[in-house]
């Protein structure tokens, strides 16, 4: 179970509210680790540990909010009375207010791993080098890496209100991650590669260093293509980064804000009858699952779009009221340090039947996207105008050809997500809060020469 210390805590803080005053205590203690190997050599080894609490007052419609780096009854007082002291400053918000029971029990989620809270740290140092040697050793054409690292996260949280909500989660992550470079005469490119678990047992230098290496040969002699017209295949990492966009603009306050371009759509056919995308941090396997959100209230399986219709959109307490509707479990928070706002957890689609091969044998005309850059500032989000740069392999006839770099792919996202032609098998989680699957989209603009 969870340390019983923290939730004890937060219910006591939880419990100083008064008539007229709502209470959010949040108490966190995390122990991060990450080394970084460079020439098989330790470049950076840091280890941290953050404990603290956040509390949120809400009174009349104001809210105050004050934090600290520590635990003590008496440094615990003065954050309580620091938060009161700044709701006086708070503008009035009838929507305001902490959490409350909604009767959703959490999911039983074993994410603690004690074979990482045990693991030496000289085991760990051990797992970066070793990461760089196997890169390395992948390909002879791999002349460098640039970067290899493992990293790691104990979590321990609790939540308490004055409104009745109690609760307390705990987990354990970790993953390594290499960055390679390949060389074949004047011309460098880079690759990457992951491999995640809950703890360094689960962890594999093989796959990540592998696929870094891959990742960065097949790019060797890339070169810029003519503008046309082709089928996209979204390599699973790039499908992720597309996924936290979507998400993020099916988010209660995006769509409050008028700021989601799904504001009005519920119910409508958003996407191809093929694509189901579901928020769910019950889910064992996603790096980012939680029984628990940020508010406390139980995390849940929440379907966006089914078989291509909207059906949902994501609510923390604050949006949830706003919009007349019920919380999602979906509240996020960057720690102790900051109160809870709106997001998804675990992203994923629901996965095809077939593997990237056999999706890429059926496409006579194509690129197959292994990377994008500018994700966030070629989207607009409101209009959904979709401009990113984009490298890859071009596909001929059902195989994959030369390989190609500085090219555009253009679109807007409802384009995309309803020319979706297939979502593969490859399901794989990565660390972040989005899963990765082979996407394949048609009809969509590669400028380059």
């Amino acid at each position: 179970m969870v340390s019983t210390s923290l939730l004890a805590i937060a219910e006591r803080v939880a419990g100083w509210g008064k008539a007229g005053c709502d209470v959010e205590a949040f108490v966190a203690r995390e122990h991060e680790t990450e080394v970084r190997a460079y020439q098989g050599e330790v470049e950076s080894l840091t280890a941290a540990t953050s404990v603290g609490v956040g509390v949120r007052v809400v009174r009349d419609g104001r809210q105050g909010f004050a934090y600290a780096a520590a635990l003590d009854d008496d440094t615990l007082r003065e954050t309580f009375d620091e938060a009161v002291d700044n709701s006086r400053f708070g503008s009035v918000d009838e929507f305001a207010g902490v959490a409350e029971p909604d009767g959703v029990e959490p999911a039983a989620l074993d994410l603690y791993r004690s074979e990482l809270v045990d693991f030496p740290t000289d085991e760990k140092v051990a797992l970066a080098l070793e990461l760089e040697r196997v890169t390395l050793a992948a390909d002879p054409r791999v002349t460098g890496v640039e970067s290899a690292e493992y990293s790691d996260s104990v979590y321990e949280g609790a939540v308490a209100t004055s409104r009745g909500v109690a609760a307390s989660a705990r987990e354990t992550g970790c993953y390594l991650a290499a960055y390679s470079l390949a060389s074949d005469a004047d011309e460098t490119q880079t690759g990457f590669g992951f491999s995640v678990g809950r703890h360094p047992g689960e962890l594999s230098t093989e796959t990540a260093g592998t696929d870094a290496a891959d990742r960065a040969t097949r790019l060797l002699g890339a070169a810029k293509a003519p503008t046309r017209r082709l089928t996209v295949v979204l390599d699973p990492y790039v499908t992720a980064r597309l996924l936290g966009i979507v998400g993020a603009t099916l988010s209660g306050e995006a769509v409050l804000k008028g700021r989601s371009l799904f504001a009005d759509r519920m119910n409508d056919a958003v996407g191809a009858s093929s694509l189901t995308l579901v928020d769910d941090a019950t889910d064992p396997e996603a790096f980012t699952a939680s029984a628990i959100d940020a508010e406390g209230l139980a995390t849940r399986r929440v379907p966006l779009i089914a078989d291509g219709v909207l059906q949902a959109f994501l609510y923390d307490t604050y949006t949830a009221r706003r919009a007349g509707v019920c919380s999602t479990g979906s509240a996020v928070r960057g720690g102790f340090k900051g109160t809870p706002g709106v997001g998804a957890h675990a992203l994923r689609l629901t996965p095809g039947t077939r593997s990237q091969a056999e999706i890429v044998a059926d496409v006579d005309d194509g690129l197959l996207v292994q990377g994008v850059t500018g994700l966030h500032s070629g989207v607009n989000a409101v209009s959904g105008d979709f401009s990113v740069g984009a490298e890859g392999l071009r596909i001929r006839d059902g195989e994959t050809a030369e390989p190609i770099r500085e090219v555009t792919i253009a679109s807007t996202i409802q384009r995309l997500l309803m020319d979706v032609t297939e979502v593969g098998s490859d399901l794989e989680w990565l660390p972040m809060s989005a899963a990765g699957v082979t996407l394949a989209i048609a009809d969509v603009t590669m400028s380059g020469t």
